[in-house]
Order: C-alpha cells, then sequence, then structure tokens
C-alpha cells in the first residue's frame, strides 16, 4: 500500500504522511464479525491506573479475526480487503463454500477472487494455512501458532513475515521478524506469505492530534519531573538523564534499561536456539 502525502498549506501537513488504501475494496464491516470495543482509559476493575497515558480516541469496533483457520479442506473465496482500526495490518473477508464468512489477516499481494484452503490437504500458496511440516524450507510465513490448535500468535503486524529454515525431529527452525531463532512443533499451523500493509512503518503523524485519535495522551518524561514526583526528576536543567550519575528508572524504581524482565527458567527457554541479539543459547 503506497503512502499518501500532502502539501505544506499548514504545519501539521508538512511533514504528515497517511496510507492510500488503494488496497481497500469495502467500506463497512460484515456485522456479523464485529463487536464493541469498550475502553477502560488504563484503568482496571477497580477503577486504578495501571497504563498510563491512555484514554479518549476514536470510536472502534473490533473485528472476530479467525487465527486458527480450523474450517479445514474447505474452500473459501476472498471477497473483500478491508481496513482494521486496531491492528496495522489489512484484513481479508473469506466467503466459504457453506456461506460462512470470515476474517483474516491480509497477506501481501491477495487478490479479490482468489481461492484459499486450510488443512493439510491445502497446497503451499498465498493464504493458505498449512501444518509447519507441509510448507517448504525458505518459505515465508506468518500468523504462525506456537501450541497445536490454539491459533496464530506470533508475526501478524504489517510486513512482517517469518522464514522456515528446516525441520527435524517434528520440530521446525523459524527466523522471526526479531532475529530469534526458536523451534516450533511441526503440527503447528502457519499462513504463507508475507503480511500486507508493509508501508505501515513510513506513516508519519505529522501532530499531536493524530496520537490523541488513537487513544494515547501526553506522558512527560521523568527527567523534567520534581524530585518527589520520579526518582529521576530535580536538578538544575538536564543534569540528571542517566550516563553514569543515575540509573534511568520506572516511577516506582525500575530500571528502564538492561534490565531483563523475561523469566531465566521460563518453559519456552528451550526452544529458543539464538536469541534477537545473536548470540546462540548453550544447550542445557
Amino acid at each position: 500500500m503506497a503512502v499518501k502525502t500532502y502539501r505544506p498549506l499548514t504545519p501539521s501537513n508538512r511533514y504528515k504522511t497517511s496510507n492510500s488504501f488503494k488496497e481497500i475494496t469495502k467500506k463497512r464491516p460484515e456485522k456479523s464479525l464485529v463487536t464493541t470495543r469498550k475502553k477502560t482509559g488504563g484503568r482496571n476493575a477497580y477503577g486504578r491506573i495501571t497504563a498510563r497515558a491512555i484514554g479518549g480516541g476514536h470510536k472502534q469496533k473490533i473485528r472476530l479475526v479467525d487465527f486458527k483457520r480450523n474450517k479445514r479442506d474447505i474452500d473459501a473465496k476472498v471477497i473483500a480487503v478491508e481496513y482494521d482500526p486496531i491492528r496495522s495490518a489489512n484484513i481479508a473477508l473469506l466467503e466459504y463454500a457453506d456461506g460462512e464468512k470470515r476474517y483474516i489477516i491480509a497477506p501481501n499481494g491477495l487478490q479479490i477472487g482468489a481461492t484459499l484452503q486450510s488443512g493439510d490437504k491445502a497446497a503451499p500458496e498465498l493464504g493458505n494455512s498449512l501444518p509447519l511440516q507441509n510448507i517448504p524450507e525458505g518459505s515465508f510465513i506468518h500468523n504462525i501458532e506456537l501450541v497445536p490448535g490454539r491459533g496464530g500468535q506470533i508475526v501478524r503486524a504489517a510486513g512482517t513475515s517469518a522464514t522456515l529454515m528446516s525441520k527435524a525431529e517434528g520440530y521446525a527452525q523459524i527466523k522471526l521478524p526479531s532475529g530469534e531463532i526458536r523451534r516450533i512443533h511441526a503440527r503447528c499451523h502457519a499462513t504463507m506469505g508475507q503480511v500486507g500493509n508493509s508501508d505501515h512503518e513510513n506513516v508519519v503523524l505529522g501532530k499531536a492530534g493524530r496520537n490523541r485519535y488513537l487513544g494515547r495522551r501526553p506522558l512527560t518524561r521523568g527527567m523534567v519531573r520534581n524530585p518527589v514526583d520520579h526518582p529521576n526528576g530535580g536538578g538544575n536543567g538536564k543534569s540528571k538523564g542517566g550516563g553514569g550519575r543515575q540509573h534511568l528508572t520506572s516511577p516506582w524504581g525500575i530500571l528502564a534499561k538492561g534490565y531483563k524482565t523475561r523469566r531465566a527458567k521460563k518453559q519456552s527457554e528451550r526452544f529458543i536456539l539464538v536469541r534477537r541479539d545473536g548470540r546462540a543459547v548453550k544447550a542445557k
């Protein structure tokens, strides 16, 4: 999808860009596949703010996307490509032979009228969902399951894709967009191709108001606050920006940089072969 620019008639239009939406063929969502999104403003069940800088924003409807693709061995026709306000990727509307309609994440290059299928008998072609054990090595895939039958959980953002590197001993080695290489069970399903709307990363908001449309509120840096409000606050000018004098932390003192948040004894640790930073994991 191409990116649209604007004439700099106002300061906000000088750098602002947006999607051209040329791939979109249907403006209104399928009524049977949407539900109301209730906004929390970052508050939990007790009304306390647990996620800061959240609130407001435009009304949004949740599109019920089929990540499981569990309607096996039945042909489905692509009848529309739609915009989804709560995700970076576009979605495609499928109509199965029995009349049922479902949404899927739209891969790059998917055409209206194409016939898709999921299951063990599906061909390794664009948009089809099939087990990793049936996908040729070197293929680009997305919407990958981590547990067979649970539904796709990773590689779902716009423009992303993973690479199937090899298969052995009932597992497949997958190189993820982050650079991490991990083993995933060969019975897990994945969808062929790269996620569409790859130009999403080139969109420039251009003004603060577009952040507010998305429900993001302003958030001041800890360094510019008073000492009573933040551990990094206080001082004359920019005197506490880290760099040896003080470690950057959250308002509650948790380290912001260099602090490992992943549990060392997490069960899935044994499936990771190469980490995102390129370090190989030692076999235990």
